[in-house]
């Protein structure tokens, strides 16, 4: 058995900084291709080949609505299941270790208007020690780090005992239906990372994400004769206040030890709001479309009653919408808040990773935003932390970008990761 000491790190270490042209060049690959959620095909096609570059047993595939039709409460019905492969490739080890499933989304958020970047989004230009392009941080950059481990691995002269798995899979901004028919397709690990960017700190718990719709009814009239009118707009706003009173009382009763520290851990977000067709008319309909978060031990049910009861109850106080109640919906896929203990021996060992190449022991943070860990540990059956190179902050935003000594350490640090959780048998 290869033992994981300082010089077997350094041998790792060398190998990552070796192939970081390597690295660099392929998250460009990933990058300069389209494939927003729902039209992924060109990345998936990118990671097939790679996949097969590198010897891994190779697996595509695409998700049907009648396999997602239990579940569309958990990740939404889709506009389209077409041209939408996940992709697998496996390395078997040489046995008796523990098998490990690294996972990526390969899907992204649009990019937005090219003129709020500096360069094209899907540019893939370097400057500096930052790679910039939408999905560089979330998060093609987590798929390069885990091939790039395995790469070191190989380099290195190191046969891991225990199979590793790596699977790249679509539609996580929209409910994530890829990792979930990853799942149910039978990929099964003693343990899931994702390399999420979360500014390499570990991450055993993610927030949960509902989306949810509020149709206001009013009355249209003439804007000259607007009192004849009911405005849904008008009617609107008190809703929308009583949501804002909603989160900052949840803020102040809800407690958890990975979440104290945040100003706002449980967010009420108004995304879209839709309302009139005139601008001299009084509007008579309203939309308004949002999300809210959860911290992990709430339930989604319960808080998806306590929310309809707080829009019934501001409805009870006004007249107009008592007789003509706001419609709540719940759409799109819910995300349920999750967590693993701090101390399970994905988190030891990840965390004693990120120390043998930093020096230090990594954060361990919760984050507020929804993930694919949740359908790891509920349908798959097993832990499943976060941990990655790049800043939420910098995902979903123009001029998206990956620190590329954050990548390299974030790939060290999953080698190191692999040859402690599979074990390992020097081949060289």
């Amino acid at each position: 058995m290869a033992k994981l000491d300082s010089a077997l790190v350094g041998k790792i270490s060398d190998a990552v900084e070796a192939q970081r042209d390597t690295s660099v060049h392929l998250l460009q690959d990933f990058v300069r291709v389209p494939c927003v959620t729902g039209a992924e095909a060109p990345a998936a096609e990118i990671a097939e080949r790679a996949f097969r570059e590198r010897g891994l047993e190779t697996d595509t595939w695409s998700a049907t609505p009648e396999e997602m039709i239990p579940y569309f409460d958990h990740v939404g019905e889709q506009q389209t299941y077409e041209n939408r492969p996940n992709v697998v490739g496996v390395r078997r080890g040489s046995g008796g270790g523990r098998s490990i499933l690294l996972n990526a989304h390969i899907d992204t958020v649009s990019s937005g208007d090219p003129a709020a970047w500096t360069h094209d989004p899907l540019s893939g230009v370097v400057e500096g020690d930052l790679l910039y392009g939408r999905g560089s941080c979330d998060m093609k950059g987590g798929l390069v780090t885990h091939l790039a481990a395995l790469d070191a691995l190989s380099a290195a002269g190191v046969t891991l005992a225990g199979d590793v798995t790596v699977a790249a899979t679509v539609g996580e901004e929209d409910g994530g239906l890829g990792v979930l028919s990853t799942v149910l397709r039978g990929y099964r690990a003693d343990a899931a990372l994702i390399t999420e960017p979360t500014r390499l700190a570990l991450v055993p718990a993610q927030g949960g994400s509902l989306v949810f719709r509020i149709t206001v009814t009013g009355l249209s009239a003439h804007a000259a004769v607007r009192d004849a009118g009911v405005s849904a707009f008008e009617k609107f706003l008190p809703i929308f206040e009583d949501l804002k009173n909603l989160e900052s009382e949840r803020n102040a009763v809800l407690s958890h030890p990975l979440y104290d520290a945040l100003g706002n851990k449980v967010p009420i977000n108004v995304g879209v709001v839709r309302a009139g067709d005139w601008a001299s008319t009084v509007p008579e309909s309203l939309v308004a479309e949002g999300r809210i978060g959860l911290i992990p031990g709430e339930k989604m049910k319960p808080f998806q009653n306590l929310f309809a009861e707080r829009i019934q109850s501001v409805a009870a106080r006004d007249p107009w919408l008592k007789e003509h109640p706001p419609l709540l919906e719940w759409f799109g896929g819910q995300f349920a808040p999750s967590e693993v203990p701090t101390n399970a021996p994905i988190c030891e060992v990840l965390s004693s990773a990120h120390e043998r190449v930093t020096g230090q022991r990594p954060p361990v943070e919760g984050v507020t935003y929804g993930a694919d860990m949740r359908l790891f540990i509920r349908f798959g059956g097993m832990p499943c932390v976060m941990y990655g190179a790049g800043s939420v902050e910098h995902a979903h935003a123009p001029d998206e970008h990956l620190s590329i000594p954050d990548l390299l350490t974030a790939t060290k640090t999953v080698a190191c990761l692999l040859v402690e959780w599979c074990g390992t048998e020097r081949s060289a």
